[in-house]
């Protein structure tokens, strides 16, 4: 068995794990970074954030050219090219896929090809497929992210199913498809292949698509999502799954105390993903889980103060940004406590915390909801405006969505925002910035907004915040 000396070893190549990387190996550090996928890249680049965006920007356009009469414009015989589609995604995937590469391949840390488990608090195994190295390190990052969670439904594994990572990857527009979730995942994918012309069902389990997010939220992108042709069924239970004579696959399941089936050419899974904790032998390590996430305190550190975790192992919220941010505090912190510096250590800070949703009309939010802000047993108001009432809106053509703000009684200060509507994760980073620099609602109405724009709606529920906070 080899034997090798680091003073740092990253597990994972990908959003979180590069963060970490690029920053210790600035810092000093003698780096391996540990990563025995097929691929280099990570779930963004890879399986996730840029592919998917990629073929819904697709959709989207192809779902406006049917649209385009409204506008004065005549188009007949418009159709959808899935081959050509999914030639752009990977023209797209395979630069984005070779800049990574680059970056983890570029000599200023070691890449190791292979998988590695701890042995103890400051080793690991790794085997690669020439050999087994023993790697010992003082400092450890562990960023293995996530994989897809599928759960256990009577005769699913036996009728048939696909992933996000199938769609992703397979030329074809099913006629009909069944999603199983009714999560972000779920729904970009719903929205893609209903835009793109599937015919499409939702079985969700909770009584609302979007359980985490304000009920206003999640009805009003259920509405718009129905007006595309989506069906929904919330608050069900599933029972099973069958294959039909004709071929279809068939999904049973509860729905208001009345059993259900709903058949399809296909069936999507896409009930969650869990994080890829139970590869790497954390109880070796005497790394503390809950379920499959890494425990972690605000400063990144696991159970073992040398053990770092960041990105989707240990994250609250599976996105790029908080993984890389994971990344460099992790980082930042390991050099801190080498260099006898425990006092300048950095904190993960949610309070900006973000998401957003790429179907049509657009979801984001940022900072709390109002679920959040009464569990807190905090004081606030909330204030919202629809788009259908606002002028660049109705130029746009937009019928559905608003946007809200909720702001602290007595501070004034924005807690958090939502919007359902178009270009929604572009509009929500002028809220992103108000909360991270404290501002308040009087703060937010007094910034001046050109006219006509989308990003002036924010305008009105901030003044009729700060006349009622007066």
């Amino acid at each position: 068995m080899i034997n090798e000396q680091y003073d740092a070893v990253v597990i994972g190549g990908g959003s979180a794990g590069y963060a970490a990387t690029r920053t210790l190996t600035a810092g000093g550090m003698k780096v391996a970074v540990i990563d025995g996928a097929e691929e280099l890249g990570g779930l963004c680049i890879l399986r996730g954030c840029m592919p998917s965006k990629t073929l819904i920007e697709s959709a989207k356009r192809f779902s406006a050219i049917q649209e385009a009469g409204e506008f004065g414009i005549n188009v007949e015989g418009s159709s959808i090219d899935i081959k050509k589609v999914f030639a752009r995604k990977r023209f797209l995937i395979d630069d984005f896929k070779g800049y990574r590469q680059d970056q983890l391949e570029n000599g200023k840390f070691t890449l190791i090809r292979g998988y590695a488990k701890f042995t103890s608090s400051h080793e690991m195994e790794v085997k690669t497929e020439e050999e087994t190295k023993l790697i010992k390190a003082k400092y450890f990052v562990i960023a293995t992210g996530s994989s897809i969670f599928v759960p256990e439904i009577d005769g699913l594994k036996e009728t048939g199913f696909i992933t996000s990572d199938d769609v992703l990857e397979d030329e074809i527009l099913p006629e009909s498809v069944t999603v199983l979730g009714g999560g972000a995942i779920a729904l970009e994918m719903a929205y893609y292949y209903a835009a793109s012309g599937s015919k499409v069902t939702v079985i969700q389990r909770s009584q609302q698509i979007l359980s985490t997010m304000d009920a206003d939220i999640a009805n009003e992108l259920q509405l718009a999502l129905e007006a595309l042709g989506i069906t929904f069924y919330c608050g069900t239970k599933i029972t099973s799954t069958s294959k039909t004579n004709g071929g279809l696959k068939a999904l049973h399941f509860t729905h208001d105390g009345e059993s259900k089936t709903v058949e399809s050419h296909e069936i999507l899974c896409a009930l969650g993903r869990r994080a890829n904790s139970h590869q790497i032998d954390c109880d070796a390590a005497g790394v503390e889980l809950n379920r499959d996430k890494i425990i972690v305190n605000s400063k990144m550190q696991t159970s073992q103060e040398h053990i770092f975790a960041a990105g989707d192992i240990c994250s609250p919220l599976d996105v790029v940004h908080i993984a890389i941010d994971h990344g460099e505090i992790a980082a930042d912190n390991a050099l801190a406590i080498e260099k006898g510096e425990t006092s300048r250590l950095r904190e993960v800070d949610y309070t900006a915390k973000l998401l957003g949703i790429f179907t049509e009309p657009q979801v984001a939010t940022v900072g709390l909801t109002e679920v959040e802000a009464k569990e807190r047993n905090l004081s606030f108001k909330v204030e919202s405006y629809p788009f259908n009432d606002h002028g660049k809106s109705m130029v746009h053509g937009t019928e559905h969505g608003f946007v809200k703000i909720i702001a602290e009684v007595g501070t004034k200060k924005i807690l958090g925002a939502a919007v359902v509507g178009p270009e929604g994760v572009e509009l929500i980073h002028e809220l992103v910035v108000a909360i991270s620099l404290g501002a308040t609602v009087d703060q937010l109405a007094k910034i001046p907004h050109y006219h006509p724009t989308l990003s002036e709606i924010w305008t009105y529920p901030a003044e009729d915040l700060a006349d009622e906070l007066a």
